[in-house]
């Protein structure tokens, strides 16, 4: 099944009807953020007049540039959403994924949508453009996307400048910086440890992800694998160690592992190590292979990962294997097909700690950020609880009783 191009047409359609309604009263509510106006406008044309990557692209320089609206007051006001893990203090649960701000040009302008936290990258050490294009499309009747980017990054030394630049007079967020590898590097554990070395002691750097579940980088999800993950571990906290870094550390896992993979990395991620370092968490998940038969797109055969809609319940489950299996001994941040404030819960009751999205911003524009903590503050409150520490997990533990 092939997709038709879309028509100039729309554009002028869209246009016209901008126009008919007035520049100032497109303009308020553009800066306003008005939800119904995204929902039933701005996104629409975008989507009908330019591809996924370019309109990614945009997003990205209208977040550099603050020309989107500001929601940071509406979603740190509530009381029963706010946490505390590994030292660092968060307003709410809601995070941004890594994926969307590549190269940390943007962090200031995306916190005001309200996010929580930001995850900058995968950074590779060395830059690299990535997989040839088209490399994005969008599943708009799944409200899923499909990419096969392929890391492509500016490079340690770039992204370290550009948030040295962005966040020197103010750092709004806590920021997290996903690491990832070189595809022609034969060196796993080494460019990893150089993401360690670059960021370690930043002070716009908060905490790390070790990235080894992309589908779009050759041999990167064969780390997964129990002989292979062991020393990959060992040589990363060892490195840790000796750079005295003290920042959390997290891997992010894939969603296609089966049964005794799940088991294998678990034990993995919680076994003593001699460096006297540990995996301070998970984030669980990141793209899937897999093509769920109700997926409706004719985008649906393309390779590369899927994230959005479909992947929700493989995300949710994953995460609530994850904390069953490691006894909830580690925290968890849950990513996958989060479009409101339900999906969020039923991560938080999985056994996520934080929750990150990403497609479902493609989709629903900027005030999304703020809908969803209001919505999931609603949920926690109409449930009896007071806390999100009250909530998580608390599913996953019914079903091992």
């Amino acid at each position: 099944m092939t997709c038709k191009p879309q028509l100039m047409s729309k554009f002028m359609s869209g246009l016209t009807i901008a126009l008919g309604g007035g520049a100032g009263f497109v303009a308020i509510n553009l800066y306003k953020g008005n939800e119904k106006f995204y929902n039933s406008f701005v996104m629409p044309i975008l989507h009908a007049t330019v591809d996924g990557e370019s309109s990614h692209r945009l997003a990205i320089n209208m977040a550099k540039y603050s020309f989107l609206p500001n929601f940071s007051s509406k979603t740190s006001e509530h009381k029963n959403l706010k946490s505390s893990l590994w030292t660092l203090e968060f307003n709410h649960p809601i995070g941004l994924a890594a994926g969307f701000d590549k190269d940390g040009e943007a962090v200031p302008g995306l916190a005001k949508l309200g996010f929580s936290f930001v995850e900058v990258g995968s950074v590779t050490p060395n830059p690299q453009s990535g997989n040839e294009k088209p490399r994005v499309f969008r599943l708009k009747e799944d409200e899923a996307i499909i990419n096969r980017y392929g890391f492509n990054s500016s490079g340690h030394e770039a992204v370290r400048e550009n948030l040295t630049k962005s966040l020197s007079n103010l750092k709004p967020t806590v920021v997290g910086i996903n690491l990832g590898k070189n595809k022609t590097s034969t060196d796993s554990i080494g460019d990893y440890v150089k993401g360690l070395e670059v960021f370690g002691n930043s002070k716009f750097v908060d905490y790390f992800v070790i990235n080894i579940s992309s589908p779009n980088t050759p041999g990167l999800r064969d780390i997964q694998l129990k002989d292979t993950l062991d020393p990959f571990l060992d040589g990363i906290l060892n490195a840790k160690a000796k750079l005295n870094i003290t920042k959390p550390l997290l891997v992010k896992i894939s969603p296609d592992l089966n049964d005794s993979e799940r088991k294998d990395i678990a034990q993995m991620m919680i076994k003593p190590r001699l460096s006297g370092q540990k995996i301070d968490g998970l984030v669980v998940t990141n793209t899937t292979i897999s093509r769920p038969p109700s997926l409706k797109s004719c985008h649906s055969s393309e390779s590369g990962g899927l994230s959005g809609q479909p992947l929700k319940n493989l995300s949710t489950q994953m995460i609530r294997d994850m904390y069953c299996l490691t006894k909830g001994s580690i925290p968890i941040i849950g990513v996958g097909g989060v479009a409101d404030g339900q999906d969020a819960y039923e991560k938080l009751r999985a056994g996520a700690s934080l929750i990150q999205l990403y497609t479902a911003l493609a989709y629903r524009g900027p005030s999304l950020v703020s809908t969803i903590v209001n919505d999931l503050s609603q949920l926690i409150s109409d449930d009896g609880f007071s806390s999100i520490e009250e909530i998580i997990g608390i599913d996953a533990k019914q079903t091992t009783k």
